[in-house]
Parts: C-alpha cells; structure tokens; sequence
C-alpha cells in the first residue's frame, strides 16, 4: 500500500512516490530552494543575510535520522550555508561550484550511489544538468518554467517556504517512515 497524506498533496504525481522509494540521496541548491532566492548584499559586496525555513530544517533531519543523505551543491561561498548546514548534520556541501553536474556525479561515486538513487531539488538553469541526471527531481512551486519542465515533482509551497519539507516528508512516506515518525511526535 502506498502512503498517502489526508492532504492528497502527492496525488498529482504518483511517480514522484514511486521514484522517491529509492532515494538515498538528497541533493540541494541553496539560494530559491532553502530560501526564497532574495540576497542581501551591503554596498561593500558582502552577503549579509540568508533567511533559511525551520520546516526544510526539520524535515531534513527527520530524513537524516532515517538514513538518507543530504548533499548542497550551491554557486555561492557562503559562511551562513555553511554553518546551516553543519546545524542541521549535512555531512556534504560544496559552494562555489560552477559545474554543478561534475561535482553531482563526483559525490555519486563517492557514495557509490546510482543516479536512481538520488533525489534533487533546484529552482533555476544552473540545476538543470542535476536534475536532468536524477531519479526524482523536484522543484519549489515558483521555480523557472524550463526547470518545471524537467521536474518529476512540482512543489506546492515556494523555495524557502516549505517546499524542501514538502520533499522530505514525500521520501519519507514512499519509504514508509513518515507514520512511524508522526506516531513518535505524538508521543
């Protein structure tokens, strides 16, 4: 039996579910997918500012703790990523990177992980060549129409507002987590 939300909020994509039961690795963009893309940057050209969601944050330590890997691959060298990351138990980030695609295939190997086995969120071209690779390539509601085009799963909430949870809580349902960690928070 495939779970489901009382929400239906997988029903218009049930491949998603059923590419998200092999998922064993999660692969995230940072700037419009962790959060909602707006940057901050003083007149000296510092970033000052990065608004990150608690939800994504718990939702991706929920799918930590059940076993499932989370890898940023991001554009921008930033010390907020960098110390989100490491509070959330992210084991892999890479910033600065240009070729997100090289570095997507380098961690595979690492890992020893198929393509199928790895899920990807991004919101903009320089994610296209990761989530064309991927198993389930999902996407935050209010990504760029090309890269909803590759998507397996169109996220109903924007990058920064939910839609990594959104994702989180789908692999854990098509893993058939999710009930067993809802029961544990009613405890």
């Amino acid at each position: 039996m495939k779970p489901t939300l009382q929400t239906n909020l997988y029903s218009e994509y049930p491949q998603a579910l059923e590419r998200a039961q092999e998922v064993q690795l999660l692969v995230l963009d940072v700037d419009g997918v962790l959060t909602d893309g707006s940057l901050f940057i003083s007149p000296d050209g510092v970033e000052h500012l990065k608004v990150f969601d608690s939800l994504d944050g718990h939702g991706l330590k929920m799918l930590i703790a059940s076993g499932v890997k989370v890898a940023i691959i991001t554009g921008r060298n930033s010390l907020m990523v960098k110390m989100r990351a490491q509070a959330l138990g992210i084991e892999f980030v890479y910033m600065g990177v240009d070729d997100k695609k090289s570095t997507y295939l380098e961690l595979l190997q690492l890992l020893n992980f198929k393509s199928s086995e790895c899920a990807a969120m991004g919101d903009d071209w320089p994610d296209l060549a990761v989530l064309s690779q991927v198993g389930l390539a999902a996407v935050p509601a209010n990504a760029h129409t090309e890269v909803k085009n590759v998507a397996h799963y169109v996220c109903e909430n924007n990058g920064g507002n939910g839609a990594v949870r959104e994702v989180c809580d789908l692999i854990l349902m098509a893993q058939n987590k999710y009930k067993d960690l809802l029961s544990k928070a009613l405890q």
